[in-house]
């Protein structure tokens, strides 16, 4: 678990890097066999180490977690055991500016960028509730439904990518289709579209390049 917590380590920092999140806000995830490495709650990212890294099993259960977990431990557990889900996959919360401020003027964010194919089309909002809670989780894990991401109403991004290469560039695509939607709103006039059809022929276009779901995400 080594590699993984090392990994949670550089992906926190590099939210930090990239504007993705303020102060110790956001979380992280690695998924590595039957266990995942998580951030822990309330830790200045600066000051994080490999070994204050928890280590949990995939129902929760602590099992070398020296600080208390992020309050969205219960997220994370039902995106890592989600049909579909597997070894390797890191999980990403972030709270960062364009995403947050989507999230309260819309459903599902208009495929205004090809950018979307990265998530498996136009990124849905999950309903509010409280941060921390099994609702909002159940409501991420349903939004999240045929999709590598969503939206938290009034509270942030989500997002599973394949591997940890490339799991921050995958975070930045988010939040640049979510910055060119909102820009778009602002002009108060109907954003131009794509259809899911070009989604999807984008998308076979990203997996014969090595930069679809299961490979690499150096955008075209």
């Amino acid at each position: 678990m080594r590699a993984a917590r090392e990994a949670v380590v550089a992906l926190c920092r590099g939210l930090v890097a990239r504007g993705l999140v303020v102060g110790t806000a956001g979380n992280v995830s690695v998924r590595d066999g039957d266990r995942i490495a998580v951030s822990p709650s309330a830790v200045d990212y600066a000051e994080l180490t490999p070994d204050t890294v928890g280590v949990h099993a995939l129902d929760g259960t602590p099992l070398d977690a020296p600080l208390r977990p992020t309050s969205e431990l219960a997220l994370h557990v039902l995106l890592h055991t989600r049909d579909g889900a597997h070894d390797g996959e890191v999980v990403l919360h972030t709270h960062a500016p364009a995403s947050t401020a989507l999230s309260t003027v819309v459903d599902e964010v208009p495929l205004t960028h090809y950018y979307s194919a990265f998530f498996g089309g136009a990124v849905r909002v999950a309903p509010y509730a409280t941060f921390g809670t099994p609702e909002l989780a159940a409501h991420v894990l349903a939004a999240m439904r045929g999709r590598s991401a969503a939206l938290m109403a009034n509270h942030g991004a989500v997002l599973v990518a394949p591997a940890v290469a490339g799991a921050l560039d995958r975070a930045a695509y988010l939040e640049y289709v979510c910055d060119v939607a909102l820009r778009a709103l602002g002009t108060g006039r109907a954003p131009r579209t794509l259809d899911a059809a070009e989604i999807d022929r984008v998308a076979g276009v990203l997996d014969g390049h090595g930069q679809g779901p299961r490979g690499g995400y150096a955008a075209r």
